[in-house]
């Protein structure tokens, strides 16, 4: 009897067992399935040149970048002011991807650094971001000083103890609605915590049938809707015919900024929604 019994414990143990493996498998087999359905990125850049880039600065033609503002280093996009001579000029600048997109998800890592320029306005001090939605580079004139677009900011901290948030949402030319309302200030604060320059920072932006989700280093930090042209003082010298007040943008260009601060830009990637 006492065989028998025997036989049967480890019959049943055997047994259990068994079905443990099966279901750690499956585990294993759907979080794989998962992670694969989460790929699907896309590089904006290749680590190597600049050749699906379309760069305008203000005062300059289109294409016109004579002190080198954007160039590589070190496989990143990087943001430099050690060719500019003299006053700074206003001279705002963005590096545009030559493909519009409607619904996506991007994302990249940036990270401040160097010193500031003399003479670039003060609000631009350890301060850059990404525009999207924007209208396309060659419809900028030579002296519009920034594009209608949507900017999902980047800041870093000035002050130690001073909170100063990152990921937050600028609109240049165009108004958004958060709470079913267009938000007045020109910029919105995000929720997100407040980096120190040289820190490599990963920031997110998923932008789907109106709705607008930002994200740093993994965490959702702003929530918006409806971008559309508005009114606002801080575009100058547009084209006016491209000025239609509570148009709905649904798609539009992509562009890393330039107005005073040195910063690196790299693993740009997108997938489209």
């Amino acid at each position: 009897m006492k065989t028998v019994k025997l036989a049967i414990v480890i019959a049943v143990v055997l047994f259990l067992c068994s079905c443990n493996n099966t279901n750690e498998n499956s585990n294993a087999k759907s979080t794989t399935q998962s992670y694969e359905k989460n790929q699907g990125f896309t590089p904006l850049f290749n680590g190597d040149n600049l050749d699906d880039w379309i760069v305008k600065i203000h005062k300059y033609d289109v294409g016109e970048d004579p002190d080198n503002t954007f160039r590589i280093h070190n496989n990143s996009i990087r943001v430099s002011y050690d060719n500019y001579k003299g006053l700074f000029d206003d001279r705002f600048s963005h590096l545009y991807h030559k493909q519009a997109y409607d619904n996506f998800h991007l994302r990249l890592e940036y990270r401040f650094y160097g010193e500031f320029y003399p003479g670039a306005p003060y609000f631009a001090e350890l301060n850059s971001g990404l525009m999207f939605y924007s209208q396309n580079p060659r419809d900028i004139l030579k002296n519009q000083n920034w594009p209608i677009s949507v900017e999902m900011q980047f800041l870093a901290q000035l002050k130690q103890g001073e909170a100063r948030p990152t990921g937050n949402v600028c609109t240049p030319g165009t108004d958004i609605s958060i709470s079913g309302e267009i938000a007045k200030p020109h910029c919105v604060q995000s929720s997100s915590p407040t980096f120190p320059k040289d820190e490599w920072v990963k920031a997110e932006l998923i932008v789907n049938m109106g709705k607008i989700t930002q994200i740093i280093n993994g965490k959702v930090v702003l929530e918006y809707e409806q971008p559309q042209i508005g009114f606002t003082t801080a575009v100058k010298g547009i084209d006016k015919s491209l000025w239609e007040h509570g148009s709905l943008l649904t798609k539009g260009y992509i562009a890393l900024q330039s107005e005073g601060q040195p910063i690196d830009f790299r693993n740009i990637e997108i997938k489209e929604l």
